[in-house]
C-alpha cells in the first residue's frame, strides 16, 4: 500500500515553502498510523508502521511483546482498507504539522522582542481583554494592561508594547500593553529623529496612563535642545503621541543634573521660587508662591506625585506665604508615588 503520489509531492512542496522536513511528516505520520492501526477491529495489541520516503509505500507490522516488553514476535499486518484510513490520517498529521510550524516561526518571530512597539487591529475587545491582530499573529492585552476608560473600537488600529512572549500548547502567547510607561517611549522615539540617533536620551519616565506622563530629556549635543527636539514646531511632535494615547496629556521635562533644578523643572507648568535638598533622605522641600501651590501639587496631587516618580525624591511643597524656613513638619505633608 502507498501513500498517493499527490501527497507525497504535497509533503516535498510544504518542505521547500515551510521548512518542514518531510522526515518530520512521516514521522508524525507513522506514529498516527499506529494509533489508528490499534483502532481497527482484530488488530493486534502492539505494532510499527514504516513509510518509505521514495516510493511512499506504507507497511504495518503487528507485534507480540513479552512481559518485559520486548519483541518476540512480528508479522505484517496491512489490511487492503487501509490505505483509506491512511489518506485521511495523512491529511490530519499534515495540517497539524503546519498548524505547529505556524506557531514556531510566530514564536520564532516575536521572542526576545519585550520592549517592541507593535500596531495591531482590534479584532476582540471586552472587560477581561482585547486581542489585536498583528497580521501575522494576535496579541492579548490583559485588563490591567489596558488604559483606563479606554475604548478601542473593533477595527481601529492601536499601538502597544510587547511585554512578554511565552510559548504555549496553543501557540505563543503575545502579551501587549498601553498602559506601560515604555509604550510613551517608544511612541516619541518615532516621532523624534533625535531619540533614535542617539542626539537626545530619554532619562526617566512617569505614567499615570490615561491621564498625564512626565518624560526626562537630556541632549549630548550642546547646540540642541532635548525638550524642543521633543515638543516639535508647535508642538507637532509630541502632539503624534498624544494622539495615538487618546488625549493623554504628556510634559516633556529637561533632565538636569543639579538635583534641585531637575526637581523644579518636574513640578511644571508650576513656577518654584526654592528648592532645599536632603541628598541622604532623598528629599526635597519645594517652595512656590501661593498662587502656584494649586498648580504644583495637581489635581488630587497628580502632579507632585509624577514629579517624585521622575526625580526619584520625595517631594515636599509648601506656599512661600507660611514660614520662611522650609521645614518638613510645616505646610502640606509630602507628597509621595509608587508604580512603574
Amino acid at each position: 500500500m502507498k501513500i498517493d503520489y499527490r501527497v507525497m509531492e504535497a509533503l516535498e512542496m510544504l518542505e521547500r515553502e515551510r521548512g518542514i522536513p518531510v522526515d518530520t511528516i512521516l514521522a508524525a505520520l507513522a506514529n498516527a498510523l499506529v494509533s489508528a492501526y490499534k483502532r481497527t477491529p482484530g488488530a493486534a495489541e502492539e505494532a510499527r508502521v514504516t513509510i518509505e520516503p521514495d516510493s511512499g509505500e506504507i507497511i504495518v507490522y503487528a507485534q507480540e511483546l513479552d512481559d518485559d516488553g520486548n519483541v518476540i514476535e512480528e508479522w505484517e499486518d496491512t489490511s487492503t482498507d487501509f490505505g483509506r484510513i491512511a489518506a485521511s490520517t495523512a491529511k490530519q498529521v499534515i495540517a497539524q504539522q503546519l498548524r505547529e510550524a505556524k506557531r514556531e516561526q510566530v514564536f520564532d518571530a516575536y521572542e526576545g522582542r519585550e520592549g517592541d512597539l507593535v500596531t495591531g487591529m482590534v479584532q476582540q475587545h471586552d472587560n477581561r481583554y482585547t486581542i489585536l491582530d498583528l497580521g501575522n499573529a494576535e496579541a492579548m492585552m490583559p485588563g490591567s494592561e489596558r488604559i483606563p476608560y479606554e475604548r478601542l473600537e473593533r477595527g481601529a488600529r492601536a499601538k502597544a508594547l510587547i511585554i512578554e512572549v511565552r510559548r504555549e500548547t496553543k501557540g505563543p502567547q503575545i502579551v501587549v500593553s498601553r498602559s506601560h510607561p515604555d509604550l510613551v517611549r517608544r511612541l516619541l522615539e518615532l516621532a523624534v529623529p533625535e531619540l533614535l540617533d542617539g542626539t537626545v536620551k530619554i532619562r526617566s519616565i512617569a505614567r499615570e496612563a490615561g491621564h498625564r506622563t512626565k518624560i526626562a530629556v537630556v541632549s549630548n549635543d550642546p547646540n540642541v535642545d532635548p525638550k524642543g527636539a521633543c515638543v516639535g514646531a508647535r508642538g507637532s511632535r509630541v502632539r503624534n503621541v498624544v494622539n495615538e494615547l487618546r488625549g493623554e496629556k504628556v510634559d516633556v521635562v529637561q533632565w538636569r543634573e543639579d538635583t534641585a533644578q531637575f526637581i523644579a523643572e518636574a513640578l511644571g507648568p508650576a513656577k518654584v521660587r526654592d528648592v532645599q535638598v536632603d541628598e541622604e533622605e532623598k528629599s526635597a522641600v519645594v517652595i512656590v508662591s501661593e498662587h502656584q501651590l494649586s498648580l504644583a501639587i495637581g489635581r488630587e496631587g497628580q502632579n507632585a506625585r509624577l514629579a517624585t516618580r521622575l526625580t526619584g525624591y520625595r517631594i515636599d511643597i509648601q506656599s512661600d506665604s507660611r514660614s520662611p524656613r522650609p521645614s518638613r513638619d510645616r505646610g502640606r505633608g509630602p507628597v509621595t508615588a509608587g508604580g512603574r
